[in-house]
């Protein structure tokens, strides 16, 4: 089957998308399906992440919108579809399309190139024309979607359905283990997502006491690097750089500090508390949700610094803590997706 993935990463859109989209690109490979991307050039994109076949699209660094999403795009919709039409490869069985800013008009244009088009969204609140949408949020709902989606689409909803890379799932039975004799904070892990343009990750840093021992990750398209470097010099942090063992650095934590988005179905995974900023506005309704379920402290919207110290000082249930995140989230989302791609009832390979 050949599959094709439409999605960016940048410097202001983050890389949450594209990662979630090549753990699930990983998954089908492994399938022996055939794996391409097709990614805008934007600035600060991490597509050298990318393995797989890819596609560039050209950027337009002059263009405009009112519109956020179109304007993280940096196209038009028209624009975009034009260009991936140009470029998509024949027989293509199934677009993957994870991008706010393209909905039904979008998926339209492209349908007489593929087989079938799966949706990958967090908002539920456009138009899609699609066979398959997946919105792994705790707390999505089939009634999210009503009259926003195809009769015949299969719906994806919830953390069932999480697309997590398989090492999370592999570290899971000892995060289970370890944290039944955690009772107090020592180890802190703080990632604020791939930039942090707003070096929150520094505010952060001067609320924690020293006695705590601290793992900073930072993104490479973060622009404070050298900054939180020099901050980290002859104290108890250390700082790594596009770590690539993020499921090993929750599993040694005791208690997280970061923002928000797809990073927080890997912290309940491994059972991790963590107190969360939410870096982006179409992140408050689901942390929200979050928070209500007790399964994270909402600390606010990229504020409330200067709240970390009593907060991490009045927790005072950790195990009870972990057993919440435990409970809500699976570790096996990625391959369910799978099956239902592979699905002969969903999808004509």
């Amino acid at each position: 089957m050949n599959v094709i993935f439409r999605v960016d990463s940048s410097a202001q859109m983050g890389v949450g998308h594209l990662m979630r989209c090549l753990t699930l690109a990983d998954e089908l490979q492994k399938k022996n399906h055939k794996i391409t991307f097709i990614c805008r050039e934007l600035q600060g994109s991490m597509v050298n992440l990318i393995k797989h076949k890819l596609i560039r699209l050209l950027g337009n660094d002059d263009f405009q919108s009112n519109d956020l999403y179109l304007d993280l795009l940096g196209a038009t919709q028209e624009q975009d579809a034009e260009q991936v039409i140009r470029v998509i490869p024949e027989n293509t069985n199934l677009l993957i399309v994870d991008n706010y800013a393209l909905d039904e008009f979008w998926h339209k244009k492209l349908r007489q190139y593929t087989d079938k088009i799966m949706v990958i969204d967090d908002l539920a609140d456009k138009q899609f024309d699609c066979d398959i949408l997946l919105n792994q949020n705790l707390g999505s709902q089939v009634k999210d979607y009503r009259g926003k989606v195809l009769n015949d689409c299969e719906l994806l909803l919830g953390c069932d359905y999480t697309l997590l890379r398989p090492e999370f799932k592999e570290l899971r039975t000892q995060a289970l283990e370890k944290r039944k004799y955690t009772k107090k904070i020592e180890n802190i892990l703080v990632s604020m997502g791939g930039s942090d343009v707003n070096n929150i990750t520094y505010d952060v840093l001067k609320q924690l006491d020293s006695k705590l021992n601290v793992v900073v990750v930072l993104g490479a398209l973060s622009p404070h690097n050298e900054m939180i470097k020099d901050y980290a010099i002859d104290k108890n942090i250390e700082v790594i750089v596009n770590a690539n063992n993020m499921a090993e650095l929750m599993l040694n934590a005791d208690l997280a500090i970061g923002a928000s988005g797809s990073t927080n179905w890997e912290r309940l995974c491994l059972g991790l508390p963590s107190l969360i900023f939410t870096v982006a506005k179409n992140q408050i309704k689901f942390s929200k949700n979050l928070d209500k379920l007790r399964l994270i402290k909402l600390l606010g919207h990229v504020g409330n610094i200067n709240t970390i110290k009593d907060n991490i000082i009045s927790i005072d249930d950790l195990s009870d803590w972990s057993d919440r995140c435990f409970s809500s989230c699976s570790c096996n989302g990625v391959s369910r997706v799978v099956k239902v791609i592979e699905n002969d009832s969903v999808l004509i390979t």
